[in-house]
């Protein structure tokens, strides 16, 4: 597998370095070793670890570990709160000001791939939410559901819709809120954006398995673990704590969806639970490298190599110089 390189500005530029793969590529403990030997900053691009409370279902790093090596863009709203590509581009370029500050580099490591291509290339400029026309789109899809809109969709913005399931309410919801208040499609809207690309000199690192059956066998390990450990108690209690419904992105996120569903009769077994979240881990990272190899550039290193760690390192060392 292969993609193309791409090594950014200049020499004189400022210094970032991207690490990328799909979830269970082994990216947070890669982290950790460039951390130990380079003087670097952690900056987290994972649509997940911005929630607080949410721990073992994202594999968040441990206090201990955060405590030694800080991470930027950890636990930064509730679950109750919605968090944005644009707003990540903010927060992100402003933890790299912060970093650079204090006289070290920039490593962004995570696997939400919509974050670094907001990163990288800047976003359109789209009309901002419309609460009231949200909230006709959702009486709507209750009425007809969400296959019916979904259809409509396809009627104004085919672009669009062909790369949705019909399934996918929020996406759906915000191209139909998009199309009438611009009365246009977004995939227009997309194509006019300009692209805003960081003078920064980027090494792009991008972990990708030789096998998937194995990064398969990782994910499924994962997962089971991640229930032994109390991801369903976790879920428990955020649902205790905070005003949570399954349509917020928190309780959408791969694992807390499977455990909401099973908490409330919709999955029979804690089996099929855990079917069904290996499952969805396993499309997660489908989606993650099929983005990453077809949308975001980037140096390929085998996840599964026993001697990654030294590669990588001696990849970023030169790149440091």
């Amino acid at each position: 597998m292969s993609l193309r390189i791409t090594t950014g500005a200049g020499g004189n530029a400022p210094p970032a370095i991207l690490l990328m793969g799909p979830t269970a590529s082994g990216k947070t403990n890669l982290a950790l070793e460039l951390a130990r030997r380079f003087p670097v900053g952690i900056i987290s691009v994972d649509s997940a670890l911005v929630f607080r409370d949410m721990d073992i279902g994202t594999a968040k790093p441990d206090a201990a570990t955060r405590a030694e090596f800080p991470h930027h863009l950890v636990d930064l709203i509730s679950p109750e709160e919605r968090y944005s590509a644009a707003r990540f581009r903010a927060d992100a370029l402003a933890a790299m000001a912060e970093i650079r500050a204090f006289g070290r580099v920039p490593l962004l490591v995570g696997g939400t791939m919509l974050y670094y291509k907001a990163l990288l290339e800047g976003l359109a400029d789209l009309p901002q939410a419309d609460p009231e026309l949200r909230a006709a789109i959702e009486a709507k899809a209750l009425q007809k559901g969400w296959a019916a809109l979904h259809s409509e969709l396809a009627a104004l913005d085919p672009v669009t819709a062909a790369r949705l399931a019909p399934g996918d309410r929020q996406r759906i919801q915000r191209a139909l809120e998009i199309c009438r208040i611009a009365g246009r499609p977004m995939s227009e809207l997309l194509a006019e954006g300009h692209s805003h690309p960081l003078p920064d000199r980027f090494l792009r690192l991008a972990l990708l398995p030789s096998a998937r059956t194995v990064l398969h066998e990782r994910i499924a390990e994962r997962f089971c673990a991640m229930l032994q450990a109390g991801l369903i108690e976790e879920v428990e209690r955020l649902r205790q704590r905070y005003d949570l419904s399954p349509d917020l992105p928190s309780m959408r996120s791969v694992g807390y969806r499977q455990v909401w569903e099973w908490q409330e009769g919709k999955i029979a077994s804690r089996a099929e639970l855990t079917d069904r979240g290996i499952f969805a881990t396993r499309q997660l990272a489908k989606r993650q490298m099929t983005w990453l190899t077809n949308t975001v550039t980037g140096e390929v290193f085998d996840c599964l190599d026993a001697g990654l760690a030294a590669r990588v390192v001696a990849r970023v060392a030169a790149f440091l110089g």
